[in-house]
């Protein structure tokens, strides 16, 4: 696993800012390509269902484009190793490019995706890096196979455990993207962020991937 370039003492000193923000949009398009760092995204929209594309850039950072809250849509996820416990709110990705909340300790789930605890699909979740500190999934790439998350829906709670976790460059994930994001397989959780800060930009990602636990309790 590859781990980021910003120093840890850097970290948490200088406050939040375009240049220090992860904008992630990244997922997959199944047959319409992928855009990354500056590429234009595709033309065609991501209608209901269908997943959008990717592209990421530091500056300026823009503000996610808010979906309905709909019955079973997550609310807040808890990962006890990061110590996080994290707000959710429903996105959309219009023209193909998914934006993460713009307020680094909220999340934001693909509200065209699957949902949590649904039989079928990916139940995308994705939220800003901030490479001096401060962002929700700042340490996504430090989970490790077993540890657990909760996601909080208006149904109650939905445990998962993780099952694997990578830091993908950006054309390696533009190459599994279809496999890694797909909406047809038994259900699961997908956690995404940014990885590899550059100085500039960030070179990759990090994807988490989590199945529901045996025990819901």
């Amino acid at each position: 696993m590859t781990t980021r370039s910003d120093s840890t003492a850097e970290r948490g000193r200088r406050p939040w800012g375009p240049a220090v923000l992860g904008v992630l949009g990244l997922l997959l398009v199944a047959g319409a390509g992928f855009a990354w760092f500056g590429q234009a995204p595709p033309a065609k929209s991501a209608g209901p269902g269908q997943p959008p594309s990717a592209s990421a850039s530091v500056a300026p950072v823009a503000e996610a484009t808010r979906a309905r809250w709909v019955p079973g849509a997550p609310r807040r996820v808890v990962i006890p190793r990061l110590g996080v416990r994290a707000p959710v709110v429903p996105v959309k990705a219009p023209g193909g490019t998914l934006t993460p909340p713009s307020d680094p300790q909220v999340l934001g789930w693909w509200a065209d995706g699957a949902r949590p605890g649904a039989a079928r699909g990916s139940a995308l979740v994705t939220g800003h890096t901030v490479h001096t500190g401060g962002g929700a999934l700042d340490d996504l790439e430090t989970m490790r196979r077993g540890d657990r998350v909760s996601v909080r829906t208006d149904h109650g709670w939905i445990r998962y455990v993780v099952r694997s976790v990578h830091v993908y460059g950006k054309g390696t994930i533009a190459r599994q993207a279809e496999r890694l994001f797909s909406q047809d397989v038994v259900g699961r959780l997908v956690l995404i962020t940014c990885e590899d800060w550059d100085g500039t930009r960030y070179l990759s990602n990090v994807v988490v991937v989590a199945t529901p636990s045996r025990t819901q309790h």
